[in-house]
């Protein structure tokens, strides 16, 4: 089969995939659960007993929609539960604290690809199915002691952590024994939205205002819907929406302005990925809006437990770090494989599509059992896109043990290329079809 031919059938493959997702509606024929019937005030006061309620509420129904009225309200974590909606009217926001000492007992969760024991995201919900978080309000957590977490460089208490985490995973530790927060001073900050192991979830229509960390993030999960959020998070570390080890995932007509990358794909990092083996595929990505970040669409650096069937389509950019980007290191192994990337039109660039397979980041020097297991990565489609201006326009260095291949370009323009146009090392079957 040619490999036009199969990207043809990838796509239809996952439009069937797809199909219906954006249907789900866990909840909102059920009963209503108002959180001022628990307790709750938009006054100041913390809210965090009363959210719990209305959601156990709920879920004791069978199911239903917890209501969040106009308002300011202040919370700690809100653990949601199977057939629950949380639903944000106009003008309600939650103003989520900054006590890391609320977001406890610890719950399993992860860190840069590495799964551990941690402090609770600010919206968590492990092992869920049918959950959703919908309507026109906002989540504004307040940021003080998290920007303060949120140092660079790094401090040596927090790479110490890091550098523990590394070793737990590479040495198989049980995740149940990897409690991050009893190490001092390690810093690792929770997620905004974590959702773990869960199935049919729905996020529509709200805003986010900064994150501790990544802002929404999927970790071993399967048919997601994502529609019209609109995030606004430049710190340190924030990721708009980060897509882990988990299937059939639709995103669409998004406005994100972010500190770090747009939408990334991931399937876990070295050995800790190739322990679970869950790779992250079928998610598409279309209609969307990048205002700026450092890359609309980033697949890795974690990519352990294999990459397969991702398209990202008819998006926009107004500036960005890297518009395309694949990363991956001779720790990570596994494959990346039917990546489509085609009618997206940016501003400006500082790159515009790079594949980099020496990323390590703050891991470089821990040292791994396993240090030579090579990312496959074939068939990659990058066409119809549109880059004013940029530094370097094309940026491919594969790994000469195991070159990537079928790697197409057709129709991509970049009238202002003030840096490198085109730099191709180490791959095989190349096509730049101007």
């Amino acid at each position: 089969m040619s490999f036009s031919k199969q990207m043809v059938w990838l796509w239809v493959t996952l439009g069937v995939c797809l199909t219906g997702l954006a249907q789900v509606d866990v909840s909102s024929r059920l009963r209503t659960f108002g959180v001022a019937a628990y307790g709750a005030q938009a006054d100041g006061s913390v809210c965090t007993k009363a959210f719990a309620a209305a959601i156990d509420a709920a879920a004791k129904a069978g199911g239903g929609r917890v209501n969040v009225p106009k308002g300011t309200w202040v919370t700690g974590p809100i653990h949601l539960r199977s057939n629950v909606e949380l639903h944000l009217e106009e003008g309600a926001t939650l103003s989520f604290t900054d006590n890391p000492a609320d977001y406890l007992p610890v719950v399993r969760s992860s860190w840069g690809g590495l799964e551990c024991m941690n402090y609770s995201p600010l919206v968590y919900a492990f092992g869920c199915t049918n959950v959703a978080v919908t309507g026109a309000g906002t989540l504004a957590p307040q940021m003080g002691t998290w920007t303060k977490w949120a140092v660079k460089p790094r401090t040596a208490k927090h790479m110490a952590a890091l550098c523990q985490l590394y070793q737990w995973a590479d040495a198989d530790l049980p995740v149940a024994e990897r409690d991050m927060t009893k190490i001092e001073e390690s810093n690792l900050r929770p997620q905004l939205m974590l959702f773990n192991q869960c199935g049919n979830i729905r996020l529509e229509g709200f805003r986010i205002r900064e994150s501790p960390l990544w802002c929404v993030h999927f970790l071993q999960c399967e048919n997601v819907t994502v529609k019209g959020l609109d995030i606004q998070a430049r710190g340190f570390n924030n990721d708009g929406i980060d897509v882990e080890c988990s299937r059939n995932v639709l995103i669409e007509n998004c406005h994100l302005d972010q500190g770090d990358d747009g939408f990334v794909i991931k399937s876990g990092r070295d050995r800790d990925g190739r322990r679970r083996g869950i790779p992250v595929e079928n998610v598409e990505v279309r209609n969307c809006h990048l205002v700026n970040g450092l890359t609309l669409l980033g697949v890795g650096s974690e990519v352990s437990g294999g990459v397969r069937n991702i398209h990202l389509h008819d998006c926009t950019v107004d500036e960005v770090g890297r518009l395309f980007q694949i990363k991956t290191s001779r720790r990570k192994g596994a494959f990346v494989e039917g990546v489509t990337f085609d009618h997206v039109t940016c501003g400006k660039a500082k790159i515009g599509f790079e594949i980099a397979t020496d990323i390590e980041y703050q891991y470089k020097d821990i040292p791994s059992r396993e240090t030579n297991v090579v990312t496959r990565i074939e068939n990659v489609s990058i066409s119809d896109v549109q880059i004013g201006e940029c530094r370097d326009f094309i940026r491919f260095a594969g790994d000469p043990q195991l070159p990537p291949r079928n790697i197409r370009l057709a129709n991509v323009t970049c009238p202002r290329v003030t840096g490198r146009r085109e730099k191709v090392e180490n791959v095989v079957q190349f096509e730049n079809g101007k």
